[in-house]
C-alpha cells in the first residue's frame, strides 16, 4: 500500500470528522499495489450512520481536510450508501484495503 503512516491517519481523521465517529475508509485503485508509481488516492467511505443521506457538503468538508493534510493531489472519494449495490462499491470492499 503506497500510503505513509502520517496519510492513514490524517484519511482517518478527516473521515471521523466530516462522517461522524466509526466511520470507515478503504483505500482502492493502483495505491493499493506497491508495484505501481503514481495515480490518485481512490477512496471509499462509509459514514458512521448508514442510515445518513450522502450529501455534497460532508464530502467537500472532508476533501477539503485531505488537501489541508496531504497537500493538493488528485484524490476520487465514494461514499457507500446503505444496501449500496454498485459495482464499483463491491469492487473496493474487494479489491481495497481497509484504513
Amino acid at each position: 500500500m503506497r500510503l505513509t503512516r502520517d496519510q492513514i491517519a490524517a484519511i482517518r481523521q478527516a473521515a471521523e470528522e466530516s462522517f461522524g465517529e466509526g466511520s470507515q475508509v478503504w483505500l482502492f485503485g493502483s495505491r493499493v499495489d506497491d508495484r505501481c508509481r503514481g495515480g490518485d488516492i481512490d477512496l471509499l467511505v462509509r459514514p458512521a450512520q448508514a442510515a445518513c443521506a450522502p450529501d455534497l457538503k460532508r464530502k467537500v468538508r472532508f476533501l477539503g481536510r485531505l488537501e489541508r493534510s496531504l497537500g493538493e493531489r488528485r484524490i476520487d472519494v465514494l461514499i457507500e450508501t446503505a444496501g449500496d449495490r454498485r459495482p464499483i462499491v463491491r469492487l473496493a470492499h474487494e479489491t481495497g484495503v481497509r484504513l
